[in-house]
């Protein structure tokens, strides 16, 4: 590998994104829909959304996803903040990427939250966005004190002679797929388990902040990002791939309070193997791909910069590696 991919040119439409159920553009009129929270979009939610494909190209309509924002944990348990594996501006990428038409995000507030399930079906699924057809996970529960299930969605589009299918549940490594055996992944350092559960390398959205520029003075000029402090991505070394406005660059990145400077707050610290240019006040997509180490103190700058050079030259190996063809890469989005 160079340490450079070009942009792949556009194949299809950019996703249309639509933030209220009335209003939905003539290109996703009377659409299908795949309903679901889809947090992580892993192995799980591609079946729901590849079931909600079929019956799409059944039908000849357009295949919406229908989610809502915030998480509707988040809702009840604003003290207890989710860690997002894919907020929504990356989810309309990865979707877009997958060939979606439309992702439908519902604010999920108050009135949300009291919407009986029947209301829901019959004012919002069924009424104002008017899908032809849904496709649902097993586990999806809605409404008002959660009362509504796949099997009610789908006694509801039968007496409308809406089309409807319900997706069994999907294990791997002989453990069901979900965002919590991912995070749990992610915790551990494990980035191949939780690829495996994702079905494509874990990746996050985050803009480039200005720093203190230590890494020019060690001959590593990194990018400077701040993840959400509920992220629980486990401290240490990464072999990353990123992507700049449409072109993927490998690198090495620190997630830490580098300890042998300042212990601070946790920065994720990126150098690009092949870049240069200024990368201050972009969103970056940075995909993890292994974690190497954990963060080290070093008695001395020299010290740090030979173990630099080490994980350098480790990642540039970890990075030439074949894809796992069960695990892909998705950038660039």
């Amino acid at each position: 590998m160079s340490g450079i991919l070009p942009s792949s040119p556009a194949t299809t439409p950019p996703i249309l994104i639509c933030r209220e159920a009335s209003a939905l553009p003539e290109a996703l009129a009377r659409p299908v829909v795949a309903i679901g929270n889809f947090d992580g979009l892993h192995r799980g939610h591609r079946a729901v959304i590849e079931a909600g494909r079929t019956l799409a190209a059944q039908q000849g309509r357009p295949l919406a996803v229908l989610t809502f924002d915030p998480h509707p944990r988040s809702y009840f348990r604003q003290q207890e903040p989710v860690f997002r594996l894919t907020p929504d501006p990356l989810k309309a990428a990865v979707l877009n990427h997958w060939g979606v038409d439309g992702l439908i995000i519902l604010p999920f507030d108050a009135k949300m939250a009291a919407t009986s399930a029947g209301d829901f079906v019959d004012h919002i699924l069924f009424g104002a966005i008017n899908a032809t057809g849904v496709s649902i996970g097993h586990d999806f529960h809605f409404g008002k004190g959660r009362e509504g299930s796949p099997s009610f969605i789908a006694e509801r589009a039968q007496q409308r002679g809406r089309a409807s299918v319900i997706v069994p549940p999907l294990t791997a490594f002989d453990e069901p797929v979900s965002s919590t055996a991912i995070r749990a992944a992610l915790a551990d350092g494990n980035m191949a388990h939780a690829a495996h559960l994702l079905g494509y390398r874990y990746l996050f959205q985050a803009d480039v902040l200005h720093g203190e520029k230590i890494g020019r003075t060690l001959g590593f000029p990194t990018a400077n990002l701040r993840l959400p402090p509920e992220n629980s991505l486990k401290e240490g070394i990464y072999a990353v791939r990123v992507d700049v406005d449409g072109t993927v660059y490998d690198g090495v990145a620190s997630f830490g309070r580098r300890p042998t400077f300042d212990n601070g707050a946790p920065l994720f610290e990126i150098w690009l193997m092949a870049f240069s240019g200024d990368l201050y006040g972009k969103k970056l997509n940075v995909e993890c791909v292994q974690r190497q180490r954990g963060e080290l103190k070093f008695n001395s700058i020299d010290a740090l910069v030979e173990q630099m050079h080490r994980d350098a030259a480790e990642a540039r190996t970890l990075l030439a590696a074949p894809q796992d063809p069960d695990a892909p890469s998705l950038l660039p989005l």
